[in-house]
């Protein structure tokens, strides 16, 4: 099985075994650039809606923040006054039938973790399918968005897209610059030249917006009214569970707060069980918000989440404010 660690090790070090993939990237690039010239030309479709479309997506395998940044930038439409849905692949819903329309208490086995995460923290309509436009055309028969968001849907170029948001891992930013399998690219960074904005996660290099976590708390599974101080922790173990594409960035944030961190790495999307959760101690159990909507129903009163919102710029706030005033203005 490839675990999360040997993929770090691999894409994320001179690991020897990237080389000999190499081969097998200069293929999966070819056909990228193959397939996105198609679209250009005319001869893959490309399908628009009747509303503008923004697209958050990243050009790298695994969590950069995009959902977060869904998250704020829903609140930052809704605040214009837009009445913002949000489309998504539903990766890691077992469902037979798509598309599907997410409400706060779907089932993450069926429509998708980040979905559901999606909807309870907005209460906006959302609706998954593997194809966007599908997804799209759901939400707009059904409800009266006028603006939509497309999580991680960079590469899903047969939906028309009017805005291009791509977010990138300030600490690890492209790897060791490979594409899959050797790396952990999906396309060539060239790619991000022709986006609209690049939000840089932690750290942003030159042209790109800052995008940074502020800490809400720790939640508790079983009842959302209790809150657990980290004050009370600090110096103290918990057993950190993750299974998100990046959880170093988690651990990472339960040490900065004075937390001894034990922990437990799992696939991303990974399907928890309740032997996961079980530890033979009284230790606290610490995971994230994407991780606490597939284990409320597996978690004891021992169990916590770390909810977060993300800031961002003064200047992002004002690019995006122009970019919507292009597509208002035509």
């Amino acid at each position: 099985m490839l675990t999360p660690q040997f993929l770090h090790r691999l894409w994320y070090t001179r690991h020897p075994l990237s080389y000999l993939l190499l081969p097998l990237s200069w293929l999966f690039s070819a056909f990228v650039a193959i397939r996105r010239f198609a679209h250009v030309a005319g001869l893959l479709p490309v399908q628009r809606v009747s509303v503008p479309v923004i697209v958050v997506g990243n050009i790298t395998v695994g969590g950069t923040g995009k959902t977060p940044l869904i998250i704020w930038l829903t609140g930052f439409l809704q605040h214009l006054g837009m009445r913002p849905g949000i489309i998504s692949r539903g990766y890691g819903g077992g469902t037979r039938h798509w598309p599907q329309q997410v409400r706060a208490d779907s089932n993450p086995a069926l429509v998708g973790d980040e979905p559901v995460l999606i909807a309870q923290r907005t209460g906006c309509p959302v609706a998954v399918s593997p194809d966007r436009y599908v997804a799209a055309k759901e939400l707009l028969e059904h409800t009266d968005c006028n603006i939509l968001l497309c999580d991680d849907g960079l590469q899903h170029l047969s939906l028309y897209r009017d805005i291009e948001i791509a977010v990138i891992d300030g600490d690890r930013r492209f790897g060791n610059g490979h594409c899959l399998p050797a790396g952990p690219l999906r396309e060539s960074v060239g790619q991000l030249q022709k986006v609209d904005m690049i939000v840089g996660n932690g750290k942003a290099g030159k042209n790109e917006f800052l995008m940074e976590y502020r800490s809400l708390g720790l939640f508790a599974l079983k009842d959302e009214a209790k809150q657990l101080a980290f004050e009370s922790l600090r110096g103290k173990a918990v057993h950190a569970v993750a299974g998100i594409g990046n959880p170093q960035r988690f651990f990472s944030c339960l040490r900065r707060q004075g937390l001894r961190v034990i922990k437990h790495e799992f696939p991303d999307h990974y399907s928890y069980r309740a032997g996961d959760l079980m530890f033979a101690d009284d230790i606290p159990v610490v995971m994230t918000e994407k991780d606490a909507v597939k284990c409320r129903e597996l978690a004891n009163e021992n169990c916590w989440y770390l909810k977060i919102d993300v800031e961002m710029s003064k200047t992002f706030e004002h690019r995006l404010n122009l970019l919507l005033k292009e597509l208002h203005d035509g």
